[in-house]
């Protein structure tokens, strides 16, 4: 039953990723132009990008911002031809191929993202320096680390999600904004009242963890008092989900905001792979995060308990174990981990309203994949889902990144219903 229940669930997100995102998208995120400029895995700052017709009729000039994004809103879909001043890159980059022009076309309500690959400049009389087949080895190792980045914030968030769904059989659209309420109350405390992001973000995820009990104690926990089903509690998370994302739309606004602390870092290259200083701390946290939680679930009494309780919620009970306590401390602990990765998925690009939206269909792929109600699982599949989305783009357009991972989900799933670490169940 739980297996058909996830698998119509995910149908049912896809779905919704797809067809709401963009009507709950906000100015700053909706038919227009837009990209991200980096160098070796590092952002570029003050590249100058014009925005034209494609008749040549000028529309916006701007300039790439500290994590290298630039966006333009334009008012009328179509074609539009966005050209990269190459003066005003790095002395030490260049574009890749030559071509500092882009024709995209804007559909309307849509925001098309605009692709400028960049890399270091030969120096005279040398090669191209992205030119034979060590060249290859070396983007797949830095799009491999960028992969277990992204990776390690996906597992972060899936295993807040996976916890709850494996103690009430919860399927939680809305934990895309939890990831997004602990991001904006962590730049609350940073930017609105000061504090170092360090102490900000503990703080936020304190408050969040202590919203998360709330959440529970006041609504989830009396709609299992009421014996709602886990089909009605699932479309109830949808409407949550909306109502969350325009609360948070509402107080924090729809542009790209970031945290005042460790925006602009000199880059560490260690062999192939080039990276802020700031994305080795940001991975040994996340990891650490995970592995303490992971072995909390096995040897604590509480981690006891919730695995009693996840098995069977009946037997539990009559063994003596407080279910309703214990699901408590899962929300607690859930959106606590979940405000965390959205600090951590701030801190790596920007903050904005629909940024746990974005990653939520790739949560439940590393949930499902991992295996349902698994916390390594959710860590292992987590992993496999943010390498594939990264080093894909060797391959596939960055367009189409997030669609490969959802089709090796497929592929998977189709060998090993239960996931990679899930158990067997028999059915009937």
């Amino acid at each position: 039953m739980r297996r058909a229940v996830i698998a119509f669930t995910a149908f049912l997100g896809g779905l919704i990723f797809l067809l709401a995102g963009p009507a709950h998208a906000g100015p700053a995120d909706c038919q227009g132009l837009r990209g991200t400029l980096k160098l070796q895995g590092q952002p570029v700052n003050g590249a100058k990008i014009s925005v034209t017709t494609e008749s040549g009729q000028p529309i916006k000039e701007v300039t790439s911002n500290a994590q290298g994004a630039w966006d333009v809103q334009v008012e009328d879909p179509g074609k539009y031809k966005v050209t990269l001043d190459a003066s005003t890159l790095p002395q030490n980059s260049e574009i890749r191929g030559g071509n500092n022009v882009r024709t995209p076309t804007v559909f309307e309500g849509n925001c098309s993202t605009v692709l400028f690959a960049l890399q270091p400049k030969a120096a005279a009389g040398q090669p191209p320096a992205d030119t034979g087949q060590s060249t290859f080895w070396e983007q797949a190792a830095q799009l491999t680390f960028e992969g277990i980045n992204l990776g390690l914030i996906i597992a972060l968030a899936a295993l807040g999600l996976s916890l709850i769904y494996g103690t009430t059989g919860l399927t939680n659209f809305a934990h895309g904004e939890l990831i997004t309420l602990g991001a904006v109350i962590a730049y609350a405390f940073n930017v609105g009242f000061g504090i170092q992001l360090i102490p900000a973000a503990i703080l936020a995820v304190i408050v969040s963890g202590a919203l998360g009990y709330g959440q529970d104690r006041l609504f989830w926990g009396q709609l299992r008092k009421r014996g709602t089903g886990v089909i009605a509690m699932m479309i109830i998370s949808i409407g949550v989900a909306i109502l969350l994302r325009n609360l948070i739309q509402f107080f924090f606004g729809a542009q790209n905001e970031n945290f005042t602390d460790y925006n602009t870092q000199a880059g560490i290259v260690v062999g192939p792979i080039s990276a802020a200083p700031k994305n080795f701390w940001a991975m040994g946290i996340e990891l650490a995060v995970l592995i303490v939680v992971g072995l909390a679930l096995m040897k604590t009494r509480t981690g006891k308990a919730a695995r009693a309780v996840s098995d069977n919620p009946a037997l539990a009970a009559s063994s003596g174990i407080n279910v309703d306590r214990v699901i408590r401390t899962i929300w607690t602990v859930g959106a606590a981990i979940a405000a965390l990765a959205g600090i951590m998925l701030g801190v790596s690009q920007s903050l904005k309203f629909t940024m746990g939206q974005d990653i939520l269909l790739l949560i439940f792929a590393g949930v499902t994949l991992g295996g349902l109600g698994t916390a390594f699982g959710a860590l292992v599949g987590s992993l496999v889902v943010g390498v594939f989305i990264q080093v894909s783009t060797l391959w596939i357009p960055p367009e189409l990144k997030s669609v490969g991972a959802l089709a090796v989900l497929i592929i998977v799933l189709l060998f090993r219903p239960q996931g990679i670490l899930g158990r067997r169940e028999r059915i009937g």
